[in-house]
């Protein structure tokens, strides 16, 4: 998975790379303890996207465990399923706009 990303990481990269999203600087599959985050904007947002693919509904407890893991050290999770970046990025988008200016008040 991290040297060859899904359509929808793809799909979803090519909206965050270079700032996009209000100069917010996100990068791809970070390391985060014992996590490799889909994507993860870090200083001063912290802020973890994740996609969730097929077998999210056969990893809940962990994917829950997961997000307490990164909650507990400051980050904000926000999760997305592989249908909502194919069928509607621009709500995504704006989702994730939102929790960013969250962070700067």
């Amino acid at each position: 998975m991290r040297r060859e990303p899904t359509p929808p990481e793809r799909k979803l990269w090519a909206r965050l790379r270079a700032d996009q999203l209000g100069g917010a600087k996100f990068r791809r599959q970070v390391v985060i303890g014992p996590y490799i985050c889909d994507f993860a904007c870090r200083t001063p947002m912290k802020l973890v996207v994740e996609i969730d693919g097929e077998t999210h509904g056969v990893q809940e407890a962990y994917d829950a465990e997961r997000s307490a893991f990164l909650e507990k050290r400051g980050y904000r999770v926000l999760r997305f399923s592989n249908r909502d970046i194919m069928q509607d990025i621009e709500s995504v988008l704006a989702t994730i706009a939102a929790e960013l200016s969250l962070s700067l008040l």
